[in-house]
């Protein structure tokens, strides 16, 4: 495989599975230390739930998000230590994938970046158990639409993640509302998620308010490589921004179409982009965004051993 300098993508929540990483260390001795220093940070097993579950354990909103992360960090590392990337081009994240971009783009360390995904995840499971919400994906509409549709149900668009596939979040009255006015509105499908709370909506004001003090004290820098932002949808380059964005985007629409879309404008020649995480959802994603774009995704040990198709 020819060496890169992609575009770097990190997973958010709901691409982890149980046994997430495990083939990586038994390729690859090394990434147990990553694995080690985050049980040390956390003061509990988080490698353990990795690689053995429970299911329900690990989808715990406090346990996925800095699976997430470390899980990232290690599939990154790993690309630069094969010589497979140059580096990163630019990162993003999906939603808590933002902090996995920004400590794979030197604006904070890995304990830092740890350090903040698991307060903002139990934060988030605070506020999920103090609210009664859901999620619901709407499949077939424009942004105009949505948003319309969202408005006349009391809730809030949540996740726009690439064309016709918009997620919406608030009270679970409202994402009833929703699914059973789905079709009459024109949508080919409006399908509650399985979800702990309704994320990236008003009811996650509490954790935001609680999250702050955490994000104004981290040790945050200046990123090394172009950082495209959920909150914004662009480029921005600040440790104030960046700041400002981390706590702002708990209870932001996640712009992620529209960071694909800047990040690619800003790459010189054909789109080159790299997945980091399970599942391979950012691909799917890229690949309704912009076919033309090749992307590779990369998870498990047999991910580096032959080339992810394009």
């Amino acid at each position: 495989m020819e060496k890169l300098r992609p575009g770097i993508l990190f997973s958010g929540q709901g691409a982890q599975s149980v046994g997430m990483g495990k083939t990586l260390l038994s390729e690859n001795p090394n990434v147990g230390k990553r694995l080690e220093q985050a049980d040390s940070i956390l003061g509990w097993e988080l490698s353990k739930i990795m690689f053995d579950g429970p299911t329900e354990a690990l989808t715990e909103t406090r346990v996925c998000q800095p699976a997430l992360f470390v899980h990232g960090i290690m599939v990154f590392e790993l690309l630069m230590s094969k010589g497979i990337i140059d580096g990163p081009a630019a990162v993003s994240g999906l939603s808590l994938g933002e902090v996995t971009a920004l400590t794979a783009g030197g604006a904070m360390d890995f304990e830092t970046g740890l350090r903040l995904v698991a307060e903002r995840g139990r934060l988030m499971q605070e506020a999920c158990e103090a609210t009664k919400g859901s999620m619901a994906s709407v499949i077939g509409g424009t942004r105009e639409a949505v948003a319309d549709f969202a408005e006349e149900c009391g809730v809030e668009m949540a996740n726009l993640n690439c064309p016709g596939q918009i997620v919406i979040s608030g009270v679970q009255e409202g994402i009833d509302k929703a699914v059973s006015l789905g079709r009459e509105r024109g949508f080919k499908l409006v399908k509650e998620l399985v979800v702990a709370g309704a994320y990236h909506s008003r009811l996650m004001e509490s954790a935001r308010d609680q999250f702050a003090p955490y994000v104004m004290d981290a040790a945050i820098e200046a990123p090394k490589c172009p950082f495209y932002a959920n909150v914004t949808g662009a480029r921005i380059e600040s440790p104030e921004k960046i700041r400002e964005g981390l706590i702002a985007q708990v209870v932001s629409s996640v712009l992620f179409e529209d960071d694909l879309r800047a990040l690619a404008a800003d790459q010189v020649g054909p789109v080159e982009l790299v997945e980091c995480g399970p599942g391979k959802i950012i691909a799917g994603m890229i690949r309704r965004v912009d076919r033309s774009w090749s992307v590779r995704s990369f998870a498990e040990a047999e991910d580096f051993a032959v080339p992810a198709a394009s």
